[in-house]
């Protein structure tokens, strides 16, 4: 690889992760190439060359925070046998790394365009939904494997989840709540122990 190729991608990297830093704050919605541009010292015609479109620049950087998501909270937990202790580590991992970045985009832009007619909607939607059949699916392994009481429902425990963590999102981001945090973990262990087989010991 060349030096100019060498460069080209560690800018292209450099513009998706001011990118990702500026939607995860302000939204999916306030980018702009200029002000990627401006925060990065380049020029704007320096950023189109490398992303194309500004709804490109978006995609991408939905892609990048799905990448941190799998590394991050995915591939751990699966690492882990099925069951509980891979239905735990999934969300202890989900929870801290929301709450140790600036938060979830897919939260934030679930509402931002919950009814906007657009490919970004479609993309958030796609993620979304791929994120909460994982979650279901691991819940539904914890319940063949006996780890979880025979009448639960996976589809309402994986919503129960699910609106744990936009309810952290909220208290955490808007409220400023500092135990936002904590309150939901606690809050998730009431949980799992509502559905918790007594018959399964760790």
């Amino acid at each position: 690889m060349d030096t100019a190729t060498e460069k080209s991608e560690l800018t292209l990297a450099a513009i998706v992760n001011a990118a990702l830093e500026m939607a995860a704050k302000e939204g999916l919605s306030s980018l702009s190439l200029g002000e990627v541009a401006r925060q990065l010292g380049i020029s704007k015609s320096g950023v189109f060359s490398r992303v194309g479109s500004l709804e490109a620049l978006q995609q991408a950087v939905l892609e990048e925070f799905n990448r941190g998501y799998q590394e991050q909270v995915f591939n751990p937990a699966m690492a882990l046998p099925r069951g509980l202790p891979r239905l735990n580590a999934l969300v202890e991992g989900w929870i801290t790394r929301l709450c140790s970045t600036t938060g979830c985009i897919y939260i934030a832009g679930a509402f931002e365009y919950d009814d906007v007619v657009s490919p970004i909607r479609n993309h958030l939607q796609n993620n979304i939904l791929r994120v909460r059949a994982m979650l279901r699916r691991t819940i539904v392994q914890a319940l063949e494997i006996g780890h979880l009481r025979p009448d639960t429902d996976p589809d309402q425990l994986s919503f129960e989840i699910y609106s744990l963590i936009i309810g952290m999102m909220h208290d955490a981001r808007f409220l400023r709540e500092p135990l936002a945090e904590t309150r939901t973990r606690n809050a998730y262990h009431r949980l799992a122990s509502s559905y918790r087989n007594f018959n399964y010991h760790d």
